[in-house]
């Protein structure tokens, strides 16, 4: 892994500090760890659904890419910066009520490379959708 300027224990401070955007901040994204091993965060279901009622499709994938390519600029370092270049998801429940939780665990982190997958469970600790992102690594700037 790439040696950054955020000591472990810190990561989670990184991660609060660098901000998540401006489309995961309205939908009410919240983090709850950051390490080196894994990320994870929440989202309401209320405002993030479908028109029936159920957490939108997209929500997910907004949730999946916010994880996924933060933990892999974090991994990237400092004067570097993490791309997203490829992102599906499949999703097989549908959410109505309270939270949804991603857990971002990275499959593979590559200098050039990184490729995460996020598990995405409502407040029963069922899954609702896997999300996989593929982040290039690049010179920042």
């Amino acid at each position: 892994m790439p040696e950054t300027s955020v000591a472990h224990e810190d990561a989670l401070e990184w991660a609060v500090g660098r901000g998540i955007g401006a489309l995961a901040e309205k939908m009410g994204f919240e983090w709850l760890e950051f390490t080196a091993e894994r990320a994870v965060a929440r989202m309401p279901v209320a405002g993030n659904t479908q028109p029936v009622g159920l957490f939108h499709g997209g929500a997910y994938v907004v949730l999946g890419e916010s994880l996924g390519s933060m933990h892999a600029n974090y991994h990237a370092g400092p004067g570097r910066l993490a791309v997203g270049v490829d992102i599906n998801a499949t999703h097989t429940r549908s959410a109505t009520q309270g939270y949804v939780t991603g857990v971002c665990t990275p499959l593979h982190l590559g200098r050039s490379l990184t490729v995460h997958e996020i598990v995405v469970s409502d407040d029963q600790g069922r899954r609702c959708s896997t999300v996989r992102i593929t982040n290039h690594i690049k010179p920042l700037g």
